[in-house]
């Protein structure tokens, strides 16, 4: 078990995969910064998640990208060599593992069509509704994205900047499709969102930002 504060990086780009990562409470950021300094999130784990950024099954296999703690979390730590073995004896749990992968695969595959096909405002759009889909609570005004973001880290999820993304949340806030209010995002018309970027209505499964 290990418990780590906000801002902690769990593991970063390159790093020697030691151990494989479940998490149990609080949220983690997976993406990788641009030679730049530019930084991309790919996606964000909260609750009950396996974290598994690198090939499986391979010799002295590294992380493709790096994560890090958005909030205080808890993790249980199991040795990578253990969890493959693990998984090889299994059947039950080899089948279990290829159905969650194939899931990520066409979950990454959508999240990529979105920010190809519909561009930075609708790829704005889309990780709002996906944000909806993994955060979201019913309230009276809408739905609260209930977990604390900056116009930067929701910048960062689109590799946008945080001007243009300002000024794309500042023209739905005056037509009354979100709110923002302590750092947490109400959306108040999410069919408005669905018809810009021509949702496909995907499962809670494929739709999320995890």
């Amino acid at each position: 078990m290990q418990r780590i504060k906000a801002g902690t990086i769990l593991f970063q780009e390159e790093d020697s995969v030691q151990y494989i990562y479940l998490l149990l409470s609080g949220t983690l950021s997976v993406g990788r910064v641009h030679v730049k300094g530019k930084e991309f999130i790919m996606k964000m784990l909260s609750g009950e998640e396996l974290i598994i950024e690198y090939e499986l099954f391979k010799h002295s296999p590294r992380y493709y990208f790096s994560a890090k703690a958005l909030t205080d979390c808890e993790l249980i730590m199991i040795r990578r060599e253990v969890f493959e073995d693990f998984v090889q004896s299994e059947p039950f749990a080899l089948n279990s593992l290829a159905t969650w992968l194939s899931t990520r695969y066409l979950k990454a595959q959508m999240k990529c069509q979105d920010l190809i096909m519909n561009g930075k405002k609708g790829g704005l759009y889309s990780i709002l509704i996906r944000l909806c889909n993994s955060h979201g609570i019913m309230t009276e005004e809408g739905i609260l994205i209930d977990l604390p973001l900056t116009h930067q880290e929701l910048a960062n999820l689109t590799f946008g900047t945080r001007e243009v993304i300002q000024r794309m949340l500042k023209e739905l806030r005056e037509h009354d499709v979100i709110a923002y209010d302590q750092l947490k995002f109400t959306v108040k018309n999410l069919a408005y969102l669905k018809q810009e970027v021509d949702c496909q209505s995907c499962p809670y499964e494929i739709c999320g930002l995890n």
